[in-house]
């Protein structure tokens, strides 16, 4: 599809399609899958808070178990400034400036900032756990401080896409927003120029687009990764999941993870960075 994908599957590569390596695989992968089909692309995860929550935090929902987290890689994280298109945007980076294998962007919902993805404690220390597989793969994770979820925002978020494709020389971008973060990613689908710098994209308990089929993304066949919960409150999962089977039902790229009774945080928390990854690497 694009010639930074094949970058992505070929500069890190191993058997399988499996482009990164493993870290914390026993503590962070999928439990029991529930259901699957459509070749692994469709599964439902059995996800219980009591587990998933409360005995792997150490305080529920504020600070996971030391055994999940790996501190080491706060020493290749930093804060900065960067100027995307003339705007500044507030960043916490962790990985190489430059040169990077690959680059992953993590959009916050409403009321966050580039604090909630740079958190190593909370979700379950699912954020240091992509901290870790960006600095170990070569790669490198932005985290910015999105100031709006409309036009504004969309084209500050393209901005950095690109900035991180040149930055890292061409190799590929791969954006996950979540909650209504969600609406950046739709909005950068529309720009031809930051699709053509993704190598994929990842919707974490976002709203559905119904015009997504008018996007640049979808023109181009941009692999797109959806998870979310069950029992999602804010944005329904039904939702989403009828747009990835029309999706699907087209042959395009997409796979969705489901958590049987999860919540709208629960994507963020459970999400498994490294088969995400691998997936769009593999695309």
């Amino acid at each position: 599809m694009f010639l930074s994908v094949g970058l992505f599957a070929s500069s890190i590569v191993c058997a399988e399609a499996q482009v990164l390596k493993p870290y914390k695989d026993d503590l962070f992968s999928y439990g029991k899958v529930l259901e699957e089909s459509e070749g692994g692309d469709y599964r439902v995860v059995d996800y219980q808070e009591l587990r998933d929550i409360n005995e792997r935090d150490e305080i529920p929902e504020r600070r996971v178990k030391r055994a999940f987290v790996s501190l080491g890689v706060k020493g290749e994280q930093v804060n900065e400034t960067l100027d995307v298109g003339g705007r500044s945007l507030d960043v916490t980076r962790v990985g190489r400036e430059r040169g990077a294998a690959f680059t992953v962007i993590f959009i916050h919902g409403r009321g966050g900032d580039r604090r909630l993805g740079a958190n190593d404690f909370s979700f379950g220390g699912n954020f240091n756990r992509l901290k870790n597989l960006a600095v170990a793969n070569g790669g490198v994770y932005y985290a910015p401080s999105v100031r709006s979820f409309d036009a504004a925002g969309a084209a500050d978020v393209a901005g950095l896409v690109k900035l991180a494709a040149e930055r890292s020389g061409g190799r590929p971008v791969v954006l996950a927003c979540a909650s209504m973060g969600s609406f950046i990613c739709w909005g950068v689908s529309r720009d031809a120029g930051a699709v053509a710098a993704l190598g994929g994209m990842m919707i974490m308990g976002g709203a559905a687009d119904p015009d997504f089929t008018k996007s640049a993304a979808y023109k181009a066949k941009l692999p797109m990764f959806f998870s979310h919960g069950s029992r999602d409150s804010v944005y329904p999962a039904a939702s989403q999941k009828a747009l990835y089977s029309a999706l699907k039902g087209q042959g395009y790229p997409a796979r969705f993870v489901l958590f049987e009774t999860g919540s709208h945080g629960t994507p963020v928390r459970m999400t498994d960075w490294r088969d995400a990854l691998n997936w769009i690497g593999s695309r």
